[in-house]
């Protein structure tokens, strides 16, 4: 069986690698970069039961186990690791005396206060996005996979039968059974070919600092109250390495055609570090690293979209995932690689996923 799969972010890599379990090693085309996007730009928070009550929640629930086996099974280190977590506030209108704080190590010395404990390690945890992604297409790749750089020019779909036989990548045509869409808020280009529902994109800043000692495997979710009194929620993700992680803000800037396109406001990864400083001094008098931005991929009603495309034989699509991309990847790549080899997934249901959903939505 020949796949394709389009896009070298997370969802695409789990993809392959889970493919590649089953002995079926996909062609993977990428434009950019292996996480390139949001897979490398995001903090790698992991939460088990966070989407209880929800649609996803056998998907969380099912992708969280699955990261525990992945992080004895993949030879690489991507710095997994459980973590507690914590709710904290921070404002710039008042002040938090220092017995205020009921949870936390030391290490939260700034005028904060941490008041609750959202997870413990039983149900979350963290890892580094970027290098999770590279072990998985790396471990893909080891088995079968191969990695293609390049540009999709467009689909080959048989007019008569609603086939698809194979996608034309820089004027060359690589042939396949299957081609999966997996390019994130980029999947939206792909509508060109297929009848998809849209896919937008979410900007958000985000930052790295260095600080001088390790911080402890402790996540912060903070309320921050600034100037004008209205409140924001960044997040702040210490990584096995000694890098410290801190995301937030964003604004309505619409998708670039290419990720290597996206632009970082400077004021706003400044106003992270600032905010990072009232949390602790040990991050107040910590370099930034890393300055970024991403958009993270969400479909009309905020769920992912997974499944086969209706309509098109051989074409599917795996997008959509929001802030739960890192968490939802290994069970995502799993069921798809069900889905596209044995005709249907058996770990978990995608029903609520299918992409027939948003059929009312849909841009062509």
């Amino acid at each position: 069986m020949q796949v394709v799969i389009l896009g070298a972010g997370v969802i695409g890599s789990a993809i392959a690698y889970y493919l590649s379990l089953k002995g079926i090693g996909a062609t993977v085309i990428e434009r950019s970069g292996v996480a390139n996007a949001a897979s490398g730009k995001s903090g790698g928070f992991l939460a088990r039961d966070w989407c209880s009550g929800q649609a996803q929640d056998e998907l969380a629930r099912t992708s969280f186990d699955l990261h525990k086996d992945l992080a004895r099974t993949l030879p690489a280190d991507y710095g997994y690791r459980p973590v507690n977590t914590f709710a904290a506030a921070v404002s710039v209108q008042r002040s938090f005396k220092r017995d205020a704080f009921a949870f936390g190590s030391d290490w939260i010395d700034g005028d904060c206060a941490v008041h609750q404990l959202l997870g413990d390690e039983t149900s979350t945890a963290q890892l580094h996005p970027a290098l999770f992604t590279h072990a998985l297409l790396d471990q893909a790749v080891a088995n079968g996979t191969s990695l293609q750089a390049g540009v999709v020019e467009s689909l080959t779909i048989d007019s008569a039968t609603q086939r698809l036989s194979g996608v034309q990548v820089d004027g060359e045509f690589v042939a396949a059974d299957a081609v999966v869409i997996a390019m994130g808020p980029w999947s939206i280009l792909a509508a060109q070919w297929l009848p998809l529902p849209p896919v937008f994109g979410l900007k958000g800043y985000s930052i790295t600092l260095r600080p001088r000692d390790t911080i402890a495997a402790e996540t912060l979710f903070l309320d921050y109250e600034d100037r004008a009194g209205e409140h924001h929620g960044p997040e702040l993700v210490p990584r096995a390495d000694g890098e410290v992680y801190l995301c937030g803000f964003g604004d309505q800037e619409s998708v670039p055609v290419s990720p290597d396109d996206v632009t970082v406001d400077e004021q706003a990864c400044e106003h992270l570090h600032a905010i990072a400083g009232r949390v602790s001094s040990a991050l107040k008098e910590a370099r930034i690293t890393r300055r970024q931005a991403c958009y993270r991929p969400i479909c009309q009603d905020a769920m992912p979209v997974m499944g086969a495309v209706p309509g098109v034989t051989g074409a599917y699509i795996a997008t959509g995932h929001n802030c739960w991309g890192m968490l939802n990847a290994p069970g995502s790549g799993l069921a798809m690689a069900e889905l596209i080899a044995d005709g249907r997934a058996t770990s978990l249901d995608l029903t609520p996923f299918d992409p027939a959903r948003l059929e009312a939505c849909r841009v062509a």
